[in-house]
């Protein structure tokens, strides 16, 4: 049933893309179709993780990940959002959970099952937040090599934008570490 419901949202965000694709081109607005191009693409991302392999992408994820996708490509850049400094902090937030949420998950499918109960939930809390700040500053390497090679200005406000990004990053990883310290607790007992 998880399964159903992951591809049919997967398939409804890539649908809901390229209609709107393709009312900016019609509209002859490329550059913004083009980035509603790029969200079909990047929402056929798990649908063919979902259909082509063996990995099971939990639900939680899936859903974060559409969140995210839809606040960043359709409200964040297509309706303007960014305009609005506090949405690429709350995109931050959201991409921080969201990745924090995948090394749950991979720890999880990393580890056999009878180890899992003898992880400290220190441990596992560390390695979530852990997780999670080096997705953020990967990404922040993304930002600052695409605006050091293409002249991009995704680092719009420099420093303090860059900061910002990563601490609202590691937020969003530690309400996932807090949630998963308790959550392995629970596992032991």
């Amino acid at each position: 049933m998880r399964k159903k419901v992951s591809i049919f949202l997967c398939v409804l965000y890539v649908v809901f893309m390229a209609f709107v694709a393709v009312q900016l081109f019609l509209k002859d607005n490329d550059s913004d179709a083009l980035i509603a191009l790029g969200g079909v693409a990047c929402g056929l991302i798990p649908l063919l993780i979902i259909l082509l392999t063996k990995f099971e992408l939990s639900l939680p994820i899936i859903i974060f990940y559409l969140v995210f996708l839809f606040g960043s490509q359709f409200l964040g850049s297509l309706q303007g959002f960014y305009r609005n400094g506090w949405w690429d902090s709350f995109m931050h937030l959201i991409s921080g959970i969201l990745i924090a949420i995948f090394g749950f998950d991979l720890y999880k499918r990393l580890l056999r099952k009878d180890h899992i109960s003898h992880l400290s939930p220190w441990f596992v809390s560390l390695f979530i937040l852990s997780f999670a700040v080096f997705g953020g500053v990967l990404w922040e390497i993304y930002e600052f090599t695409m605006d050091n090679l293409f002249e991009m200005g995704l680092q719009g406000g420099g420093n303090l934008d860059t900061m910002t990004d990563l601490i609202t990053d590691s937020l969003g990883g530690l309400i996932i570490a807090i949630w998963s310290f308790f959550k392995t607790k629970m596992l032991i007992k």
